[in-house]
């Protein structure tokens, strides 16, 4: 699921969309605003005089997406950005921004719709970063997800049956005994804690880094390393010396992992380096140094998304007691609690492409070089894909959702992220049924255009 992070620059006027990463602030003096009724409305002008014509049609206003109220509730402004115009070109992020479900899906499966964007990620980092940039954005530009067809797909093919549902089912006794140890350690009744700390991001790390085969003794640097390069890949990074200290990690990162490789073709063991190594394709399919470059990426992807959709599905729970109620009787039910969380609220909130060429979508011509911005958070929310799409149903049954993607570029982690967050959101409501939030509306959330990600989650066990 990993998507390339535009990075925020304030630019005194709009321009029209290129290739480039970065996403500009409003236009100084530019007016926020959204339809009335909407989460983030705003009410007309004193003394303004309704346009003839059908006076109770809203007029949309853009808002800007990483304004601290769209951060914190982006879903309002998104629904009317959807009704407005599920394809509509925003100059204030100079980008198309697609919301519909149909159309992202269109998008999704179209070559025109290149997800090739290492280049504006370049163009992102400060002037000053740029000599200690060319190895690490060599590394980014052999990641499957910044790949099209036919290489994403001869990359991805080398993971394949490592990431398949029946592989990753071996690893679930393993899963469930890491949640009871970190619960037991974490969540005591009657302590006050913060769940993204105490259980979201270690059972996780503690999965994923068995999953890999990452020694304990390395853990803390490989940790480390990914927490720096997700700073880089996400967008926030702003400063010369985190744009430094991040592509530094990545290339630290990919020295440690080739090392690992080369441990493991002399001394295999059960974990995903050996599995792929014993299947023969590296060498074969792909190059030594691709395979070591899309380590880079699993390792960075392993955590943060399955973080998230634990701590998005608990938030969501018990913020809704008839669906906490559900899952407690039919504890069952948290695959469809985890399953309505990455449609409803998930970890994802929009992915970037590129247009590779001029072409039609929804009677409107996008040119090649346009940034699209794929918004899978309104497209999951379309009614005219979801009956009563607001509302959080455990039990919903029907048309897929886009939490994870879709087509070529389906999130290869997948699996493990459902069988992490499952074990996770069960034992919770299952062993704890105590536990509660604070103030859910003085939580905060990381201001970030692709992922939606809390910076704590309070709670009390």
């Amino acid at each position: 699921m990993t998507t390339l992070a535009p990075t925020p620059t304030p630019t005194p006027t709009p321009t029209p969309a290129s290739a480039s990463g970065s996403v500009p602030a409003p236009a100084p003096g530019s007016i926020p605003g959204s339809i009335p009724g909407s989460a983030s409305g705003s009410a007309p002008a004193p003394g303004s005089i309704p346009a003839p014509g059908p006076a109770s049609a809203p007029v949309f206003v853009e808002r800007y997406l990483l304004s601290p109220d769209m951060v914190a509730d982006p879903y309002g402004h998104l629904d009317a950005l959807r009704e407005h115009a599920p394809v509509h070109w925003s100059p204030m992020h100079h980008a198309w921004l697609v919301s519909g479900y149909d159309q992202v899906m269109r998008c999704l499966r179209d070559p025109a719709v290149s997800a090739d964007r290492v280049r504006p990620l370049m163009d992102a980092v400060p002037q000053g970063a740029r000599e200690d940039a060319e190895r690490a954005f060599g590394i980014l530009s052999r990641w499957m997800v910044f790949n099209d067809p036919p290489q994403h797909r001869r990359l991805r093919q080398v993971f394949q049956e490592a990431f398949a549902a029946r592989a990753v089912a071996r690893y679930r006794t393993f899963t469930e005994k890491a949640t009871r140890a970190v619960l037991a350690r974490k969540a005591l009744p009657g302590r006050d804690g913060d769940l993204m700390a105490d259980v979201a991001k270690p059972l996780p790390a503690l999965v994923f880094a068995r999953w890999l085969g990452i020694p304990r003794t390395d853990a803390p640097s490989f940790w480390y390393w990914n927490a720096r390069v997700a700073d880089l890949v996400l967008g926030t990074a702003q400063e010369e010396s985190e744009f430094r200290a991040s592509l530094q990690a990545l290339v630290s990162l990919e020295d440690y992992l080739a090392g690992l490789v080369a441990r493991r073709r002399a001394e295999p063991a059960d974990d995903l380096i050996s599995q792929v190594l014993r299947e023969g394709r590296v060498g074969e399919s792909v190059t030594e140094e691709e395979f070591v470059g899309m380590l880079t990426q699993m390792a960075f992807a392993g955590g943060e998304t399955t973080s998230n959709l634990i701590a998005n599905t608990v938030l969501a729970l018990h913020t809704r007691p008839g669906a906490l109620a559900a899952v407690r009787e039919d504890p069952r039910l948290a695959q469809g609690a985890v399953e309505e969380t990455l449609r409803l609220d998930g970890p994802s909130k929009m992915s970037i492409r590129t247009a590779a060429r001029d072409f039609e979508l929804d009677g409107r011509t996008l040119r090649a070089g346009d940034r699209i911005f794929l918004v899978t958070a309104a497209a999951n929310r379309d009614p005219a894909r979801f009956p009563d799409p607001g509302r959080f149903d455990v039990r919903r049954t029907g048309a897929t959702h886009l939490g994870f993607g879709f087509g070529a570029h389906f999130c290869i982690g997948a699996a493990l992220a459902r069988l992490v967050a499952v074990a996770a959101v069960e034992t919770l409501v299952r062993d704890h049924p105590d536990l509660t939030l604070d103030d859910p509306a003085r939580l905060a959330w990381q201001p970030s255009l692709l992922n939606r990600s809390l910076t704590a989650l309070p709670v009390r066990y």
